[in-house]
This record gives structure tokens, sequence and C-alpha cells, in this order.
């Protein structure tokens, strides 16, 4: 997929519970006419108040397998065992179509592979939670984990945390609004400008 040099690309990357998505959401309410979230493609069950379209493409493993062989994502991974989830290229074009950057809250296998694939066009910050216990207590205070899974989801940030070089900027995340203005100013200067 050949891109434009004006196509650009936001990527925000963080260990479940390092508040990725609530730096993605306060970006997207302050700069709707500048940027648009990217929904990635997800086999897992829709929760609570989702709806396929806005939060993800809800899709079965068979549907999203299909697209693998079609070449239609730009990076998937299986994130948790028969968890998929992915970027679909189409999803770009749609957001460049609009005028706008598309911003991507994926994961860190995931936003290394958009990097590799578009070094001139991406900006990528990575959200370092401000330590593995404080992130244990923010994943535990969800209520939404057993023990087993929170363990897991704790392992898997403490590997995630040794790709934090790989981004063009890392945000420690003590304090959310901080965090989100520092996240701001990054991405306003590679809009306006190119600087990473």
């Amino acid at each position: 997929m050949a891109t434009d040099p004006l196509h650009k690309i936001i990527i925000l990357t963080a260990p479940s519970g390092a508040g990725k998505t609530s730096i993605t959401h306060f970006l997207l309410n302050k700069y709707p006419e500048k940027l648009s979230f990217s929904i990635s493609a997800a086999t897992r069950q829709a929760r609570g108040n989702e709806k396929s379209g806005v939060d993800y493409y809800f899709m079965s493993a068979e549907e999203f397998n299909q697209k693998i062989q079609h070449g239609e994502f730009i990076e998937w991974e299986m994130v948790y065992e028969g968890k998929y989830y992915g970027t679909l290229k189409s999803e770009l074009e749609r957001i460049w179509s609009l005028g706008k950057v598309p911003l991507l809250d994926i994961d860190v296998k995931g936003a290394i592979h958009v990097q590799e694939q578009f070094p001139d066009n991406t900006f990528s910050l990575f959200i370092e939670p401000p330590s593995i216990d404080e992130l244990r207590r923010r994943l535990t205070s969800r209520g939404t984990e057993s023990e087993e899974s929170l363990q897991a989801r704790v392992n898997k940030a403490a590997y995630e945390l040794s790709f934090k070089h790989s981004f063009h900027h890392v945000i420690v995340n003590a304090h959310l609004g901080t965090a989100c203005g520092e996240a701001e100013r990054l991405i306003l200067d590679f809009i306006q400008s190119g600087k990473k």
C-alpha cells in the first residue's frame, strides 16, 4: 500500500492499564477536525455499550482469517489466546479520505509493525505507567480481571516495557492531565511541522 507523504499516522501504544485510551479520548475530543480514531478489528465479543464500527469492527475468527489471507491488514496480532486484533488498510484509507490523521491506539507489537511499514509517515508515543505496582493497582481497580488474567496482563506489561525505546517518545503517565498535555504538544508539532 503506497502512501502519500502527506498521509501521516499517529500511534499511541502502551501496556494495558497505562492510560493510553484515556489520552486517546482526550486528543480526539480536543481535535476532532484534525484526528480520527482508527477503529481496530477484533474477534472478541462486544462489551457493555460497545458498537461495531464505532469501538471495533467485531468479526468472527473465520472472517478475520479470511482478511489476513487477502492481505487486508496493515498489522494484526493474536493478543491473547484466540483473540485477534488488527488494523485494516481500508480504515486508514477512510480516515485519510476525510483529510484527517488516523490515531491508532494499538498494542506494542502492532505499533512496531506499522512503524516498520511507514517509517516516514508515523509518529509514535509509548505511554509508560509510573511503575508495575501502579499498573497492577489500576488494573485491579477496573474490577474486570480474575487473579490469573491480572497476572497475565502484568507479565505482558513488563515484557512490553522492554520495547519502549522502539518509539519516538516515551511519556510516563504519573498524572493523566500532565501526560495528556505532553502528548498534545508532541502530536501538534508532528501534524503541523512533521517534527518527531
